[in-house]
């Protein structure tokens, strides 16, 4: 005779398990050693350095979508259609960075508020403001990125770690750098010319 089936059994075991808790498997700036013949100091250091440019550009990520949104006047479809590509170009940084600090035995910065408390990044306001601040912003935030990067990347050189000397140049600095040259063109100050003036050159 075929057994009965407890419904109420089944539900439960399909259900799931919410509310669970547990301490951290890992807590952050503790490593983890990793099988990738670097020395455990030099791995230590280049986590405590990536951390730092995680938070930086996680916050200058968010700065491009703020802008993104908020961009008005003369230019605001070519600057939001510029702004949301930088901003996917930095969210591939922060992937890139995040996932080399995994590979060292380190535990990636995550959340917004540990972000808010890490990065070197002036704050920038919750309201609306005019595109030469918005700019001006940005390629500020560009500065502090690059100036953390180019120090790290010779950091990890000496200390012999190429794979996070190969991120920071290839990478980093190469994307803060081509964003800041195209960002920057927009404030540049360039004479315009009138017709009636271009009509007495020729």
């Amino acid at each position: 005779m075929p057994q009965s089936l407890d419904v109420d059994q089944i539900l439960k075991r399909a259900r799931p398990i919410t509310d669970q808790r547990a301490h951290e498997i890992q807590p952050f700036g503790h490593l983890v050693r990793m099988p990738i013949a670097l020395d455990a100091t030099v791995c230590q250091e280049s986590v405590e350095n990536l951390n730092q440019l995680l938070a930086d550009t996680m916050t200058l990520r968010d700065m491009y979508k703020k802008h993104h949104w908020q961009v008005a006047g003369p230019t605001f479809y070519s600057l939001h259609l510029l702004f949301d590509k930088h901003y996917k170009e930095q969210s591939e940084l922060v992937d890139e960075i995040a996932e080399r600090i995994q590979l060292l035995g380190g535990v990636s910065v995550a959340m917004a508020h540990d972000v808010a408390d890490t990065t070197l990044i002036p704050r920038v306001p919750k309201g609306r403001e005019e595109v030469p601040v918005q700019i001006s912003r940005l390629l500020h935030a560009h500065e502090i990125v690059l100036r953390e990067a180019r120090s790290m990347a010779r950091i990890a050189a000496d200390k012999g770690d190429e794979g996070t000397n190969d991120l920071l140049v290839s990478s980093v600095v190469r994307t803060n750098e081509l964003q800041a040259w195209f960002v920057g063109e927009h404030v540049v100050d360039v004479p315009t010319v009138r017709a009636s003036e271009r009509a007495e050159g020729s």
